[in-house]
């Protein structure tokens, strides 16, 4: 369901059976950790998350690694401001 490497890959999966009797699989909630941070990004015209993600960690899918450094739920959010500075992870999973 969950691409290799997907922050939702190692969560618990669970299952409930909804009014109709239909069996529902989902993944349980997952809370952001506390990722500290080792750099910082500040924010320029043209910026995309996956790019950035590829610049400092070198891998563009690891782009949901910023987003738990900066508390972030949506990621454009975190490049939609020009000039704001983001936290950068370091490169270890």
């Amino acid at each position: 369901m969950f691409f290799k490497g997907s922050r939702y890959e190692s969560m618990a999966t669970a299952k409930i059976t909804d009014a109709k009797g239909k069996e529902v699989t989902y993944k349980r909630i997952r809370f952001i950790p506390d990722v500290p941070a080792t750099q910082q990004h500040t924010v320029v015209q043209g910026d995309r998350l996956d790019l950035i993600a590829h610049q400092y960690l070198r891998d563009p899918e690891l782009f949901w690694r910023i987003c738990d450094a900066n508390k972030a739920m949506l990621p454009d959010e975190l490049v939609a401001e020009i000039g704001k500075r983001i936290r950068i992870p370091s490169v270890l999973r």
